[in-house]
């Protein structure tokens, strides 16, 4: 096989744009902006975005502005996230990411991003990063480190591999999205906005029979106008029937409370009391085992990006409590409030729990599917609950906060209804997760039997490796 020669990153680029200084002054509208929270899992995520008027924008690009396709790898907050600049339209790079380009005929602008997405590329530079509390690299640690630089040709082949299986990658990730806003939806129709209960008082306020406001809850439940559910109670009986059983769960009053009106017979339940939150274990640097010998140790970063060659990984005997399999839900408490905040559904395989990190565990399936999306759609006030306390960066939600933390509880009736409702989309967007998780590592393992020629970019029918559905197929291939 042939030898795979290397040079520093630097050698290889056309151009490399870093711009540094004051963050941009903000506009109500205008120029979209991309900083390092924009760059995620190889992606560029748009749910965020802040804008700069046209004049700043130019005043901000005096020094050259990157090109679709071009690399973006963040510097800071965090360390070595990467993603194409996007070319759909015209945006601002803003502090705390730099943009590459490859020389032509050299280095192919999106083998440059697989190998920079690569585990044993972000563990390289991760050893790079200073500072305690938010690690950042210099652009130079970036440009200095050396990677594989096959003929370009094959580098084209090789992209051509892992962007069918991004584009896969992708469509799952799209898929969970529109399935989430979906469930999300119906949390908030239920449980925040309160629009069954409100549809029934209001009928009711008008003059209307209970039968009436029944169906004014129904409407609200479907989406559906009368007519329309008129049309369904002949043509699908038995639908109509369950939807009738949903809407006289919801009460037709409301109660005051601490939180100000919630619907009657209903309870205001502290976050805390919502699942058992177990926090993670404290690991030091000498229960670090050798040779990866043991459990991984599941932090922040294993969150994110999975278990890799950066893993630190022990032989301790810990209580059972912090043991993490497939399934698990976890919440991360502590760290940069917009980026590590999150619930998260755990598909790693076998690991202990580092602290910063709950674990859930919940009595049934019912109080998990409404705990899980209570914690997204309270995420904005878990996030400004963090900043209160926010220093260097960095920011943490206590239990003391859980506690004091409250919202509006149905009874089991309704949770078990709610739980019939998205308990498929939350399962549905499992499966697809864990898809996702196995399709990274087929890409990771493959990496280098491509580069070593190993294995042919032509042999693999319609851009996949034959027969490789999980990473150890991939590695036999």
């Amino acid at each position: 096989m042939p030898e795979v020669k290397y040079a520093p990153i630097s050698d290889l680029l056309e151009t490399i744009i870093d711009y540094r200084g004051k963050t941009p002054p903000k506009s109500p509208e205008g120029i979209p902006t991309l900083t390092a929270a924009n760059v995620k899992n190889g992606r560029i995520d748009l749910s965020k975005v802040s804008y700069v008027s046209k004049e700043t924008y130019e005043r901000w690009t005096t020094r050259g502005f990157p090109k679709a396709r071009d690399v973006m790898i963040t510097t800071e907050a965090p360390v070595g996230e990467v993603a194409p600049f996007p070319g759909d339209q015209t945006y601002l790079m803003t502090r705390r990411v730099i943009a590459m380009r490859g020389k032509e005929g050299i280095l192919h602008n999106d083998f440059l991003l697989y190998v920079l997405l690569s585990s044993k590329f972000k563990n390289r530079l991760l050893e790079k990063a200073r500072g305690s509390t938010v690690p950042r690299v210099l652009k130079t640690d970036i440009t200095e480190l050396e990677i594989p630089v096959p003929d370009f040709e094959i580098q084209k082949k090789i992209s051509r591999v892992f962007a069918s299986i991004d584009e896969k990658i992708e469509l799952n990730r799209q898929t969970n999205q529109t399935l989430e806003t979906i469930a999300q939806a119906i949390f908030k129709s239920w449980f925040v906005d309160f629009e069954p209960v409100k549809a029934k008082m209001a009928a009711l306020e008008t003059g209307g029979t209970t039968e009436e406001a029944e169906l004014a809850a129904m409407c609200a439940i479907s989406g559906k106008d009368q007519a329309t559910l008129a049309r369904l109670q002949k043509k699908d009986p038995e639908a109509y029937q369950k939807l009738t059983e949903t809407a006289g769960l919801f009460p037709s009053v409301m109660q005051d409370s601490e939180l100000g009106e919630i619907p009657k017979g209903w309870q205001n339940r502290a976050l805390y009391d919502t699942a058992e939150y177990v926090n993670g274990a404290v690991f030091k640097a000498q229960d670090f085992s050798a040779y990866n010998n043991g459990f991984p140790i599941i932090k922040i970063a294993e969150l994110k990006q999975g278990v890799s060659a950066g893993t630190k990984f022990t032989e301790k005997k810990v209580p059972d409590k912090y043991f993490l399999k497939n399934d698990d839900v976890l919440y991360s408490w502590s760290g940069s409030p917009e980026t590590s905040l999150e619930v998260f559904k755990w598909f790693g395989g076998n690991g202990w729990l580092n602290q910063h990190i709950f674990k859930l565990n919940f009595e049934s399936n019912e109080q998990k599917y409404f705990t899980y999306f209570l914690l997204r759609q309270i995420k904005p006030l878990l996030i400004a609950t963090a900043k209160q306390k926010q220093t260097t960066g960095l920011g943490h939600v206590t239990v003391a906060d859980m506690k004091r933390i409250k919202q509006p509880y149905p009874n089991k009736e309704l949770l078990i209804c709610f739980a019939e409702k998205v308990g498929s989309i939350y399962e549905m967007c499992s499966v697809s997760d864990k898809e996702i998780s196995n399709l990274a590592k087929i890409r990771e393992a493959l990496l280098p039997k491509l580069l070593s020629e190993e294995i042919d970019p032509n042999r693999l029918k319609n851009n996949q490796p034959k027969n490789a559905t999980s990473p150890a197929e991939a590695e036999s291939c």
